[in-house]
């Protein structure tokens, strides 16, 4: 583009996710360590974007740090508290009892809100902040993002939105249950917990 004189006039933005005061809502409880030796003591979250031609989607899931199973997810339009909302009513929907869990985050307006902060505080789970602008303290969460970019999104063309939403329902269902992970001894998520816990 550079030797032929071409300009892209649409600029590309990314989805920033912090608004707010930095680190003063939670501590970094987890501080790297994501190991876990048993479910539901761990879990990470994040909302990443997707873009699907012109459209965008945002994807927000819950992953467990002992197995790296997909909790529960919401893919929504825009990224909303609405969407968390709902991706925590279903991972709550799971688990009778999960006191003591620590749900880590990065400093996004979503985690800091305080409806957000009473549901977990409501079930005594402890919250869980990346420090600011440091992916690499939930780089759990990131790395699943760039597998499933790399296996889903960018592997396919999708048509519209809808059929990337349905993929990814496919997809998160394989992640979970088919593909299997050098770390949990050649076994899928759901195996490993099956078989170890």
């Amino acid at each position: 583009m550079g030797e032929m004189g071409l300009k892209c006039k649409i600029r590309k933005v990314r989805y920033r996710s912090y608004r707010g005061e930095i680190g003063k809502v939670a501590p970094n409880v987890i501080d790297r360590n994501f190991v876990a030796t048993s479910p539901n003591r761990k879990w990470a979250t994040d909302v990443t974007q997707i873009n699907i031609g012109s459209s965008k989607l945002y994807l927000s899931p819950i992953l467990d740090m002992y197995n790296g199973e997909i909790i529960s997810y919401n893919i929504s339009d825009s990224p909303n508290l609405e969407q968390v909302y709902d991706m925590l009513d279903k991972a709550f929907k799971k688990f009778d009892n999960l006191d003591g869990l620590i749900l880590h985050s990065d400093q996004g307006w979503q985690y800091q809100h305080f409806g957000y902060r009473k549901r977990l505080e409501e079930r005594h789970i402890i919250q869980s902040m990346s420090r600011k602008g440091n992916c690499l303290d939930n780089s759990m969460m990131e790395n699943f993002f760039g597998i499933m970019k790399s296996e889903l999104l960018y592997a396919e063309k999708f048509e519209s939105s809808k059929a990337f939403a349905k993929a990814l329902e496919d997809y998160i269902e394989y992640y979970n249950n088919k593909r299997i992970k050098y770390r949990l001894k050649g076994k899928s998520p759901v195996e490993y917990r099956t078989l170890y816990q």
